[in-house]
C-alpha cells in the first residue's frame, strides 16, 4: 500500500489551510497514495490555544468534516484527517468551555470510519515556551483502530494516536496487541522537544511492535511565531526510516509492504514473547 504524510506549516485562517490541505491531498492522489494523513491541527494553528475553541463541530457536521469527506470522494482516497476540534456537548455558557482534539477517518467513498479523541495532553514549561492542552481540551479515554483493505486485498488494522501520545508506549502496546500492523502519528511536535526526542520516539514505536509508523507533522515557523519541528516520517518494522521531509509544506510517500512486516514478525517473533 502507498501511504502519503503530508507536512503542513499552517497558519490562522482556517479557509486558506483548507486549500492547502486540498492541494496536498490532490498531489498524494496523483502519486497514487490510497492512505493520506493529515496533520495535528491541519486547519488551524491559531495566534492563542483558545482560538481553535471558535472552530468546534459538532461530530458530523461542520465545514472542515464535510471538507475531509468530500475530499476522500472526489480523491478516492482514505484521509485521516490529523486533527479538528470536536464540540464536547457541554451546554452553552459552561466555564471553561473545552473541546476534544478528534482524528477522523474517512473512505474513499467519502464515509467516516473512525474517531479518535486525543488521549494524553501536552504540558510543557521550560521557562521559555509554555503549554498546557488541558487549559482548552477534555482527553479522550480509548484506543482507537481501523481496517483499510488495500488495492492488494491486503486488510491494514490501523492503530490511531496523536503527537504527545508518542511519548506514551503503553497505547500503542494495545494497539499491537489487537493486532495494528499501522501506527499514525498526526503531530504538531514543538521544535525543542522534537529536535531532541522525535526521530527517536517514532523508530522505537515501530521496533517494539513490530509496525509501520507514519507520522504526518506541522513543519516550520508559523503565522503565530511558533515554530514545529516537522520531520514527517515512515518507519519501517525494523526500524528503517523509509522517507522523510525536514520543513516545510510537501508529500512524504512509501510503499508499506505486508510481505515484509511478516517477515520481520516471523524472524523476531517479539510480541509472541511478552510476560508482562
Amino acid at each position: 500500500m502507498k501511504l502519503a504524510a503530508l507536512q503542513m506549516v499552517s497558519g490562522v485562517e482556517r479557509d486558506a489551510n483548507l486549500l492547502r490541505a486540498r492541494a496536498l491531498l490532490e498531489a498524494a492522489a496523483r502519486q497514487g497514495a490510497e492512505l493520506a494523513v493529515l496533520p495535528e491541527y491541519f486547519c488551524l494553528l491559531g495566534r492563542q490555544d483558545s482560538d481553535k475553541l471558535a472552530l468546534r463541530e459538532s461530530l458530523g457536521q461542520g465545514p472542515i468534516q464535510d471538507f475531509l469527506a468530500r475530499a476522500a470522494r472526489e480523491l478516492d482516497l482514505w484521509i485521516v484527517g490529523g486533527t479538528l476540534p470536536l464540540d464536547d456537548g457541554a451546554p452553552a455558557g459552561d466555564e471553561p468551555p473545552r473541546a476534544y482534539n478528534s482524528t477522523l477517518v474517512y473512505a474513499a467513498g467519502g464515509e467516516r470510519v473512525a474517531r479518535y479523541d486525543k488521549i494524553h495532553l501536552f504540558r510543557f514549561d521550560n521557562g521559555r515556551e509554555r503549554y498546557d492542552e488541558a487549559r482548552t481540551l477534555h482527553p479522550g479515554r480509548e484506543p482507537v483502530m481501523f481496517e483499510l483493505s488495500s488495492r492488494d486485498g491486503h486488510r491494514w488494522r490501523v492503530g490511531l494516536s496523536v503527537c504527545y501520545d508518542l511519548r506514551f508506549p503503553e497505547l500503542y502496546r494495545a494497539h499491537a496487541q489487537a493486532g495494528a500492523e499501522l501506527l499514525l502519528v498526526p503531530s504538531a511536535f514543538t521544535h525543542t522537544t522534537g529536535q531532541a526526542h522525535w526521530e527517536l520516539l517514532l523508530r522505537a514505536r515501530a521496533i517494539e511492535n513490530l509496525a509501520f509508523v507514519a507520522a504526518a507533522a506541522q513543519g516550520g515557523l508559523h503565522e503565530n511565531g511558533r515554530r514545529t519541528w516537522g520531520h514527517s516520517m515512515l518507519v519501517d518494522p525494523w526500524g528503517r526510516v523509509l522517507g522523510v521531509r525536514p520543513e516545510g509544506e510537501g508529500v512524504v510517500l512509501a510503499e508499506l509492504d505486508a510481505v515484509q512486516l511478516q517477515q520481520c514478525r516471523q524472524q523476531l517473533p517479539a510480541l509472541e514473547h511478552r510476560v508482562l
